[in-house]
């Protein structure tokens, strides 16, 4: 009888800390302030951001960060407006565009991410010792038309003498989510996918990566992060805390080994081998593609604009205080 009034008495008292502890976890979280971000693919391409989830820098900051994967910047720029999301992750292009509309309360950039374009070019052919020129009368599938992606392609292509028009057929009719799946289904010589997409394709045994996109051409402002002017205003102190847990993302990327930036993100993408995330990691990092600060200069929006007007979707640039925020 002992024995069993004993055995309650500690069940009691597991039951009691399991309660107590449940309630300082939840009183705990209850202090964060919960942020939204909707992200326009789920790559190894985003990994300070991933970082800054798993190293804890966003709780750091007093925030809870929710991320939401919302594939396209059109329907980014959507999330935003609707306050489905408090924050977009993006090409900064799409800004432009719903600002040229005329949205009273716009979308401004806050800070940048990536400087490069951090899609892989996937040939149907094992292509040896890849050059621009390989891409002459092949069909690409490239992206949303008026997109990062698709934009940064074409400029990639002008700036090595082929002409985007006449020298091959770039599709730019399927979804974004979509490429990879038509192009596994018989669509297209090539298609530009970002990691770990572009090395599970070649895993499947659908194609081979020749080259990546972003070796092709100079630094652009490729993905940075914004939000609606009323939710800047209103919540300073979580654009400035967001902001400093993606540069602590950054610095760790830039300080340490890409062995601990694969272990960091590897929750993040449970469908790919350490390995395959490491590699990805390691030819970003040759590539220069994530700078070393935030900061989202003058002159990379402007350089942004040069090639949105290359691409005849824009006819004058905005000014930069108009579309980004600074403090």
């Amino acid at each position: 009888m002992k024995k069993l009034i004993t055995l309650i008495v500690c069940i009691v008292i597991i039951i009691l800390c399991f309660v107590v502890y449940s309630f300082c976890i939840s009183k705990e979280s209850n202090n964060l302030t919960k942020v939204k971000v909707a992200e326009v693919t789920h790559s190894v391409f985003y990994a300070p951001q991933y970082i800054a989830l798993e190293k804890g820098f966003f709780e750091e900051e007093g925030l809870d960060v929710e991320l939401t994967l919302t594939s396209g910047a059109d329907n980014v720029m959507a999330a935003v407006l609707s306050k489905d999301a408090d924050i977009g992750l993006s090409g900064s292009e799409a800004t432009i565009y719903v600002y040229n509309k005329g949205e009273k309360d716009y979308i401004k950039t806050f800070a940048q991410l990536t400087q490069k374009d951090g899609s892989f070019l996937v040939a149907r052919d094992n292509i040896k010792n890849f050059k621009v020129e390989d891409l002459k009368d092949k069909y690409v599938i490239g992206g949303r038309e008026g997109g990062m992606p698709e934009m940064t392609l074409e400029y990639s292509l002008k700036q090595n003498g082929i002409n985007p028009d006449k020298d091959l057929t770039i599709d730019t009719s399927i979804e974004f989510a979509s490429m990879a799946g038509a192009f596994i289904g018989g669509t297209g010589d090539f298609v530009a996918l970002f990691e770990p997409l572009a090395t599970q394709v070649v895993n499947q045994g659908y194609g081979y990566k020749v080259a990546q996109l972003g070796t092709l051409t100079d630094n652009v402002p490729y993905t940075a992060y914004n939000a609606r002017i009323s939710y800047l205003e209103e919540n300073p102190e979580v654009i400035e805390g967001f902001t400093k847990a993606i540069q602590k993302g950054l610095d760790f990327i830039h300080e340490k080994s890409s062995d601990e930036v694969a272990t960091a993100i590897m929750d993040q993408f449970p469908d790919a081998s350490y390995n395959d995330i490491k590699n990805a990691v390691e030819s970003y990092l040759k590539n220069d593609t994530w700078p070393k600060t935030t900061n989202f200069s003058e002159e990379s929006f402007n350089h942004l604009q040069d090639i949105v007007i290359e691409a005849g979707f824009l006819d004058k640039k905005v000014s930069y205080n108009d579309l980004i925020y600074v403090k």
